[in-house]
């Protein structure tokens, strides 16, 4: 016998399938929409069902957009001889948040993982690399996480790059502001160490 009325449990096994959020979070949101205004409810639902329908990849860089080429790429005041590649939409979030970085960007969807079954096939390279034999592009900067696999990903788009004369950079690595020496890694502490700049 089912306690549990089936659409309840079928939006806790849909929401447990979601990045970091386990069965008793997917109850816990479950039931507070059970009880939230319908309002709200449909609300949600509606986001979700345009997020779907509206919100695909730009033809030129793969990242998040509703026309394609995404505003990013159709801006002529960004610099177009630099490519800043990530691995996801977010981390173009991150970086655009900063007001930094000026150029253009290539997002991977992803990183090299062998573990996870994933090759450089399974990523956007073959597109970053038709870009740049373009010409136009005179720098990429590897901006892929500090991760095994980011480092993997990084160390193979270099290999890649190197021979099309595009010079390649990489983000530095360091202590973050407000941290204290005493917290940080050993592997951290090295790369500010290598790092360092004049005063």
């Amino acid at each position: 016998m089912q306690i549990t009325p089936e659409p309840v449990t079928r939006l806790i096994e849909e929401l447990s399938r979601l990045p970091g959020i386990g069965p008793k979070t997917a109850s816990r949101l479950t039931f507070y929409l059970l009880r939230a205004p319908a309002e709200q409810t449909m609300s949600l639902s509606e986001a979700i069902r345009q997020l779907k329908e509206r919100i695909s990849f730009c033809e030129v860089c793969y990242n998040i957009t509703e026309l394609t080429p995404c505003p990013i790429c159709r801006d002529e005041q960004r610099d177009r001889t630099q490519i800043c590649v990530v691995e996801e939409p977010l981390d173009v979030l991150a970086l655009e948040r900063t007001h930094a970085y000026h150029g253009l960007y290539h997002v991977l969807h992803g990183a090299i993982s062998p573990v996870e079954g994933i090759g450089p096939n399974d990523l956007r390279i073959a597109e970053l690399l038709e870009r740049l034999r373009a010409g136009e592009v005179v720098e990429v900067i590897l901006a892929t996480n500090p991760t095994l696999e980011g480092e993997a990903t990084a160390m193979y788009l270099e290999r890649q790059i190197s021979p099309l004369g595009v010079k390649v950079t990489r983000l530095a690595r360091g202590l973050p502001v407000g941290g204290d020496l005493e917290y940080a890694d050993e592997i951290t502490l090295a790369r500010a160490i290598e790092g360092r700049q004049a005063v």
